[in-house]
């Protein structure tokens, strides 16, 4: 009868003990849920705020851009068709000439409206957004560039094209204010399962590992990368003295996730 007591003693020990491991158990795995859940939550505020600053970015190289034709290069024109109008006055054979100033003030109007119009900019594609560029470069003698790309293309998310279009944008900054190249070649390749783009041009390049005598591309280059982890795209650069600088970018298509997430 001892035995029987002392063994239902035991058992009774060892189901408490059991209760007990159970109930912590819960505990610690519902406090690491709420923990994984806040973290989720921080990731996408934080990555919500990076899509919210990159297009505020965008939007004021945007204005940027705006600003400058209308000074420097739609002004020149306007200028320019003034002074052919006093001048046809007195020589009417000078018309054409003011016909051709203000034919090509138009269409430099019509050019940056596209810049203007964010309906217009909404309805591109990545490809045509980098075209616009590419068209706007050439069209103000910045550079030349060049872009070619395939015929596949596949509809990204809206956030990725945003972030894939500024890490190009701030290489495209950088060509044309540092660089001193004189040509700029873009290419776009859709396949099956990611997206490359490269860009390179042929300025006075930089030796890559020594990116710390060079402040400004080393915070750039962080930027895009920064940019490129929020998206999980590849980015990097590829340069040398002499020989130009390239940045490759290779997205792949699938579902967004921040570095939190990606670390849960």
């Amino acid at each position: 009868m001892e035995r029987q007591e002392t063994a239902i003693l035991i058992a009774s020990i060892i189901l408490v003990v059991i209760i007990i491991l159970m109930i912590a158990l819960f505990y610690i795995f519902q406090k690491r849920k709420n923990s994984l859940l806040l973290q989720q939550k921080e990731a996408e505020k934080k990555f919500e705020r990076a899509i919210a600053e990159t297009q505020i970015e965008i939007r004021e190289e945007t204005l940027r851009n705006i600003s400058w034709e209308l000074h420097d290069n739609i002004g020149q024109l306007l200028t320019l068709a003034k002074i052919q109008v006093d001048v046809a006055k007195e020589d009417p054979e000078k018309l054409p000439e003011v016909t051709e100033t203000i034919t090509k003030s138009l269409t430099e109007l019509r050019a940056l409206s596209k810049l203007i119009n964010p309906d217009a900019i909404k309805s591109l594609s990545l490809t045509e957004a980098i075209a616009l560029e590419v068209e706007r470069f050439n069209r103000l003698q910045f550079i030349e560039a060049t872009l070619s790309s395939n015929t596949e293309v596949r509809t990204l998310d809206d956030k990725a094209e945003i972030i894939i279009f500024r890490i190009l944008q701030e290489f495209f900054s950088n060509t044309i204010k540092h660089s001193k190249a004189s040509k700029l070649m873009v290419n776009v390749r859709y396949s099956k399962d990611k997206l490359i783009i490269q860009a390179k041009d042929d300025g006075v390049g930089f030796d890559i590992n020594d990116l710390k005598s060079r402040q400004n591309v080393g915070i750039g280059l962080c930027n895009m990368q920064n940019r490129g982890k929020l998206i999980n795209a590849e980015v990097s650069l590829d340069s040398a003295k002499g020989k130009g600088t390239a940045i490759n970018l290779t997205y792949y298509y699938k579902k967004l996730v921040t570095e939190e997430e990606d670390n849960l």
